[in-house]
């Protein structure tokens, strides 16, 4: 099926909102080519279920393709028309499975050396698209704030080796309320900054007490999910024929209610969270993989205002059976030492994807050491390499990036 052959009807089973973005939008999406057109579909089914900032990113494509005339119109989908697509993939079921028959088309690009080009032709529209109608300006700046070392008394590993030259080090910290601080910090901004899904709070453990306005994660919340999912991998992971491929197909196809997920209240929080787990490596075994992935996905897809980080005590790293299986009867041996050399470097890759978003030159980040005195700050107001012995507050600290 081409995409000129689109009609109401094969948007039939989409969610609501999204089946009416399609029909809404369909001689539009009727005249872009294969190579294009199912990258299109795999956020819009989705639609009903996305944050506020990937709806207003795929509505952009959309004003953007329908502002071109013609010429500008076969211009912008150029690289995509010159694909070369295999006879699969133009009988896939691209309509239907539009994220199946981007992983067919992602293996084939690579197989066939077309993905640079694809690349490049991708960076090159979003460029344009984002051009065309640019975001509006941010109400204030972002911050982002991170725990580590949960549960660790003593330690000989020197910490945030990575951002201190981006920031200043503090070495005298005074935790005081500790991550009460940061938590009342987050509560601040979500009050005076009341966007949906714009304060976020992400745990590797139990999360402590938050009001509302914040988007809320834990590891342990989701700890019937994840025994579902655990039992579901090691079968696969058990069968005599092992294919990743169609493994990684599977567990991206399983929805919410497969693992006891309901999508209540909160339908796009849920199936965030699902994702997590079902797209992550690693974020259904192990609490600091899980936090650093869905510290990176909520940067990515929410862009908040404000998000707070707490890493916690991960399970010994073992064999794939044996983590699985200690996953079902929550044995699992922790390694708080191990766990806060992980962390550390997850506090780098959470700035590093708070640096990819708009506003960055003004955002300011926090890393502490949890219930000790070492913390790094960095923003516009934090010299670059350097060091402040001055006692201060925990509290303190935090108010200082708000």
């Amino acid at each position: 099926m081409l995409p000129l052959e689109l009609s109401s009807q094969n948007f039939s089973t989409y969610p609501k909102q999204a089946r009416e973005l399609a029909e809404k939008h369909l001689e539009t999406l009727q005249r872009l080519p294969l190579g294009f057109a199912p990258l299109l579909l795999k956020e819009l089914i989705v639609y009903d279920f996305r944050f506020p900032m990937e709806r207003r990113d795929l509505n952009r494509q959309l004003r953007y393709l329908e502002s071109l005339n013609a010429e500008q119109f076969q211009a912008a989908l150029a690289p995509f028309v010159q694909l070369r697509l295999s006879r699969e993939l133009e009988k896939a079921e691209w309509v239907s499975q539009p994220a199946v028959f981007t992983e067919q088309l992602t293996a084939h690009l690579w197989t066939t050396q077309q993905i640079d080009a694809f690349r490049t032709g991708a960076v090159a529209y979003m460029d344009k698209a984002t051009t065309a109608f640019p975001d509006e300006p941010l109400p204030t700046h972002r911050v982002g704030l991170v725990a580590i070392g949960q549960g660790v008394r003593e330690n000989n590993y020197r910490l945030f080796r990575k951002l201190r030259p981006q920031g200043t080090y503090f070495p005298n910290v005074k935790p005081g309320a500790g991550v009460a601080a940061l938590l009342e910090a987050v509560a601040k901004r979500a009050a005076k900054y009341p966007e949906p899904y714009a304060h976020w709070y992400i745990d590797g453990g139990a999360p402590l007490n938050l009001g509302a306005g914040v988007a809320k994660v834990s590891w342990a919340g989701l700890t019937p999910a994840r025994a579902a999912l655990q039992g579901r991998m090691q079968k696969i992971y058990e069968a005599p024929v092992w294919d990743p491929e169609a493994f990684r197909t599977k567990l991206a196809q399983i929805q919410p209610d497969e693992i006891g997920m309901k999508d209540g209240s909160d339908a796009a929080l849920n199936r965030f969270q699902l994702s997590l787990l079902t797209e992550g490596s690693g974020t259904q075994v192990f609490s600091t993989t899980f936090v650093q992935w869905a510290a990176r996905e909520a940067l990515r897809r929410a862009q908040p205002l404000t998000m707070f980080t707490r890493f916690a005590p991960r399970q010994k790293d073992k064999q794939m059976n044996e983590l699985l299986a200690e996953g079902q009867k929550q044995k699992a041996e922790f390694d708080p030492q191990g766990s806060l050399v992980d962390a550390d470097m997850g506090a780098w890759y959470t700035w590093l994807n708070q640096q990819r978003l708009p506003g960055a030159e003004k955002s300011n980040f926090l890393a502490w050491f949890e219930d000790h005195s070492e913390a790094v700050a960095v923003g516009p107001a934090f010299p670059k390499d350097a060091t402040s012995a001055a006692p201060i507050t925990l509290a303190e600290l935090a108010g200082t990036l708000l």
